[in-house]
């Protein structure tokens, strides 16, 4: 497993990647590796991306290459189905945390983890049978580097090769604080009120609920973003859709009955396009 030189060929960046110092302070702090397994919106959110990503990704073993990876989860889980999974991410405590975790999964474990940019990857041309960015385009704010990042996805990918990019809603901040009764704080509304206008989400407080830099994509810009990097558009798809903002999906949610229910009706709106904008997180899925 390495930190260098990932087994499916590489090549050099000219400089890694730093996130911000905000970024890094957030995910120092944030317990990231529990996120998607202890609260019912992050395991809603991890069951649903899951399926959508099974839904597109070729056959195992196909190469799988994790970008802004994280501690692991979607790897670990690709890992155990039998992909050949290379994690790539900008934090250094993610890189433990993924690492540990594959160690736990001595049979299964994540081919390579590695530090890395998603606008500059170390690997070679057309080696990827897919790429996830189920990170890194939310956390670059200008337009061109995303492009940036997406340009990368495709030139590693092979023809006919799979691209999901998972994007927060334009309008997540704004929904997350009426369910949450955020907006007595006059900082928090000027959050928002930013976010709606710009896209910008930029948290100069020391309050972690606020999250941290952030692009907000409207859902119809992150599948145009997409296509301008020259892939086909295949969907552009809502992850929670409108559950999430419900106090009673968290009873929903751990009845196995009715949970059944919930994903069978996120299923049926996810893709109309007068609801995308409900859904915390969107993926966009493309083709080369």
């Amino acid at each position: 497993m390495g930190e260098t030189d990932p087994i499916i060929g590489f090549r050099r960046n000219k400089k890694l990647y730093q996130p911000s110092d905000e970024i890094l302070s957030f995910y120092r702090q944030t317990q990231e590796s529990e996120r998607l397994t202890t609260h019912t919106k992050g395991q809603l959110e991890f069951v649903r991306t899951q399926e959508i990503i099974t839904r597109y990704l070729p056959a195992p073993p196909a190469v799988v290459l994790d970008i802004g990876g994280g501690s692991g989860p979607y790897a670990c889980w690709l890992a155990k189905a039998g992909y050949e999974v290379h994690l790539v991410d900008p934090v250094d405590l993610h890189i433990e945390q993924a690492k540990e975790a594959s160690n736990q999964q001595i049979d299964h474990p994540i081919a390579s983890i590695s530090l890395g940019d998603a606008r500059d990857l170390r690997f070679s041309s057309m080696s990827a049978d897919a790429v996830l960015l189920l990170g890194p385009l939310y956390h670059l704010i200008d337009k061109s580097e995303r492009l940036l990042a997406l340009g990368e996805a495709y030139r590693v990918l092979r023809k006919g090769g799979v691209m999901v990019a998972a994007g927060i809603s334009r309008f997540a901040s704004m929904l997350d604080s009426f369910f949450e009764g955020r907006f007595r704080d006059p900082v928090h509304r000027d959050i928002v009120q930013n976010d709606l206008e710009t896209g910008y989400h930029r948290n100069l407080t020391d309050t972690l609920k606020y999250f941290t830099d952030a692009y907000l994509h409207r859902p119809e810009e992150l599948g145009s973003e997409v296509i301008e990097a020259g892939f086909q558009h295949q969907a552009t798809l809502a992850v929670e859709g409108p559950a999430w903002l419900f106090e009673s999906f968290k009873n929903y949610w751990t009845d196995p009955d009715l949970r059944s229910v919930v994903l069978d009706l996120i299923r049926i709106v996810e893709a109309e396009p007068s609801l995308l904008g409900m859904s915390a997180h969107i993926l966009a899925v493309g083709t080369k």
